[in-house]
């Protein structure tokens, strides 16, 4: 999940829905219709299309989301062998891997993003290496013990708003991973959505309720945001650094680094249009960043959290 997704309050947005506030002002807010198609993952990423492949290069904070999370896989993936991308979208970090010489398997719910990753996979000349499958996180169709390193990257686990359902997503994660092999899991960071939330004055009544649970679903925006006609985000369940940190030790991993991908750049990078910035100032930034990113506070300040741990 993207950096644009998490800022659920856009100037485009916000002006839009201004204008169709002034034109429904006569209809109770509480008895408004609201259209929560969008909070269903598999419908949201279906409708996102290109831009779920086009964003870790379109923003400074997307590029930083894929620049220190393939700094880490780098680190701490082994030389060779079989890779699952769990929740691969678009397939950015599929295509990035099999560029590297990994055999990769992406596995996703949305047809359309699977589709677009197996388009990316031929553009990018290896499509021999990637192979697509729809598939649930909670419900992986891979035999145990069957991958030399696990990607779930982006934020797919955050998707998973039932804490059952992620304890079985983890679960199964660990199940295909061979025993102490590296595992990568990624979300979408609490504090940095409450930041967005507070600063959209139609998001705020429902910032009391994201401190305590932390989670955006249809049953949040009725209750919080029903004088919208549509919540603007798809269901998603945000994490403090280490709140994830203890779910992935009940799971049975042990993590090795919490990363804040975005660090001391978070709501600000997404916000920043990667071309429009001078490669120099970009440089600066990364460096910046980098020398942070492992920092307690930062971490749990990031748009996005990444935990590298071993099955």
């Amino acid at each position: 999940m993207s950096e644009e997704t998490q800022d659920t309050g856009s100037g485009a947005e916000r002006r839009e829905r201004s204008e169709r506030g002034e034109r429904s002002d006569h209809v109770d807010d509480h008895t408004r219709a609201q259209d929560l198609s969008s909070l269903e993952p598999e419908t949201y990423y279906d409708e996102y299309g290109d831009d779920e492949w086009n964003r870790l290069e379109a923003t400074l904070g997307g590029h930083l989301e894929f620049e220190g999370t393939t700094t880490y896989l780098e680190r701490y993936l082994p030389n060779s062998g079989r890779v699952l991308d769990a929740g691969g979208g678009a397939g950015r970090y599929a295509v990035w891997l099999a560029e590297r010489g990994y055999t990769v398997t992406l596995a996703d719910r949305s047809a359309r993003q699977c589709e677009l990753a197996r388009e990316k996979a031929h553009e990018h000349g290896v499509a021999d290496r990637v192979t697509v499958e729809r598939a649930d996180l909670r419900a992986l169709p891979f035999a145990d013990d069957r991958f030399d390193a696990v990607c779930c990257t982006g934020g797919p686990l955050s998707h998973l708003t039932d804490e059952a359902d992620r304890e079985r997503a983890l679960a199964e994660l660990r199940r295909v991973a061979r025993p102490e092999s590296p595992v990568f899991v990624s979300v979408m960071g609490r504090l940095a959505v409450l930041q967005n939330l507070v600063r959209s004055v139609e998001y705020a009544p429902g910032v009391p309720a994201m401190v305590e649970s932390g989670t955006y679903d249809a049953d949040f925006a009725r209750e919080h945001l029903a004088h919208l006609e549509e919540p603007g985000f798809t269901a998603c369940h945000f994490f403090r650094a280490a709140e994830l940190e203890a779910v992935l030790e009940s799971a049975g991993f042990e993590v090795e680094a919490l990363v804040g991908l975005e660090g001391i750049a978070a709501n600000v990078g997404e916000r920043q249009e990667l071309e429009d910035l001078d490669p120099a100032t970009v440089e600066a930034v990364i460096e910046a960043v980098r020398s942070l990113r492992t920092d307690p506070a930062v971490v749990d300040w990031s748009n996005h959290i990444l935990a590298v741990v071993r099955a």
